[in-house]
């Protein structure tokens, strides 16, 4: 049996009623961010922000098919007032903050991957601080009734699971493709890590309609 915050979910899933304005501006901003980096050719940004928005859509996929197995709940869910909700843990704006997170949180690496920062590598470093602070954040998204946790080994009495599942592949797998010195493997990663994004939709979510 689905839980409050699940059923409440599936009720605006993908349900285009719930639009709202504010969708266009965000979307601009976020092509915005984008075309000032292709104009500055700061490719190493652009192919980090991707890379991290698609192990977003890798989590909130997983996710979701988390929730059509146990027919309980997602491991998050984000029942709350939204433009528009993507999958059962993924809104609008969510995905719209995550497409440029990656590009945002880049900009703190230092120059040299190998500067290490109180004996840490720098890029290691600000992976874990960088996924503490995500999920400083959800906490208080939690708190507010926003993002919701119905599971009792993932929520802010035990966070250290949402900080490792929940974030920090997110900022290895950016900043390694950040690191990378060939565009070439810049674009192969990022465009292997959507293809099997495109793959999970297609199957799990038209194909059979888990998602």
């Amino acid at each position: 049996m689905p839980t409050k915050s699940a059923l409440e979910a599936l009720k605006i899933l993908r349900d285009g009623s719930q639009f709202e304005w504010f969708v266009i501006p965000l979307f601009a901003f976020v092509v915005y961010v984008y075309a000032v980096e292709i104009e500055r050719k700061n490719w190493n940004l652009v192919f980090a922000g991707l890379a991290f928005w698609g192990m977003d859509w890798f989590n909130e996929i997983w996710n979701s098919l988390v929730f059509h197995f146990t027919n309980f709940a997602p491991v998050w869910g984000a029942p709350g007032k939204t433009a528009y909700l993507i999958l059962i843990g993924l809104n609008i704006e969510i995905s719209f903050m995550f497409a440029i997170a990656g590009i945002v949180f880049s900009k703190m690496l230092l120059p040299d991957k190998k500067t290490k920062i109180l004996g840490i590598p720098n890029r290691i470093f600000f992976a874990f601080v960088n996924s503490i602070f995500c999920v400083f954040v959800e906490i208080l998204l939690n708190s507010v009734g926003a993002l919701t946790w119905d599971y009792s080994w993932w929520n802010a009495h035990m966070p250290f699971l949402i900080v490792l599942f929940g974030y920090l592949h997110f900022f290895l797998v950016a900043f390694w493709v950040f690191d990378m010195e060939s565009i070439r493997k810049k674009i192969y990663v990022t465009g292997l890590i959507y293809a099997v994004d495109i793959v999970g939709i297609i199957v799990f979510g038209l194909f059979l309609g888990w998602l």
